[in-house]
């Protein structure tokens, strides 16, 4: 499905009330806050659809409508278009870097090689993360949280996408296990359906 049969207009929408704060959301341009859209009819609702083009992670409600949040993406060729599921949901989670990740930066990953990062504020998956899989088989690509608002809007990740705790924490309590990902074709970088994943995790 192309971006311009996905989106219609864009309507106000604001953060829903109790969500807690870690005090990101704030540090965001107003153009990068959540708001809600009409997309175009007959999209399921309660799947995600990330457009890396545009920097936006769209959560499909009833009725043609979604909720639009702001993104970072993966860089380069490490962005993976394709369709994926949701298997695993973790608050706080660990991280690990991938061998490949350790190939192309071995000064800055190797540290962490035998025994990752423990979950917390300085952790490169944030408050949450969704693990994407495919045929039951973890790509090691996830929808996290980060702490870096700087990077919202960027390509930047090594694949995976990225929203500021503030909303990953709302979306993540959306989202139930199951849900359906589609992450669109990158301009430059064409669906690859035997690339999904397996060189990610931040």
């Amino acid at each position: 499905m192309q971006r311009r049969r996905f989106l219609a207009t864009a309507a106000g929408f604001s953060v829903a009330a109790g969500v807690p704060s870690l005090g990101m959301a704030h540090e965001l341009p107003e153009k990068f806050m959540p708001r809600e859209v009409e997309i175009a009819p007959g999209i399921a609702p309660g799947e995600i659809h990330v457009m890396p083009d545009e920097f936006a992670l769209y959560w499909t409600q009833p009725e043609g409508r979604a909720i639009r949040y702001s993104v970072g993406v993966g860089r380069d060729d490490l962005y993976h278009a394709g369709s994926y599921i949701v298997r695993v949901k973790r608050e706080w989670p660990s991280w690990k870097p991938t061998p490949a990740m350790i190939r192309r930066e071995p000064k800055k990953y190797e540290q962490y090689e035998e025994e990752g990062m423990p979950g917390g504020l300085d952790n490169p998956l944030g408050a949450r993360a969704l693990y994407l899989f495919v045929d039951g088989r973890d790509t090691y690509l996830r929808i996290h949280g980060t702490n870096q608002p700087s990077t919202i809007g960027q390509a930047v990740s090594n694949g995976c996408a990225r929203l500021v705790n503030d909303h990953i924490i709302e979306l993540y309590e959306k989202v139930p296990v199951g849900t359906k990902v589609y992450l669109y074709p990158k301009a430059g970088n064409p669906y690859d359906p035997d690339q999904n994943g397996m060189d990610s995790h931040s």
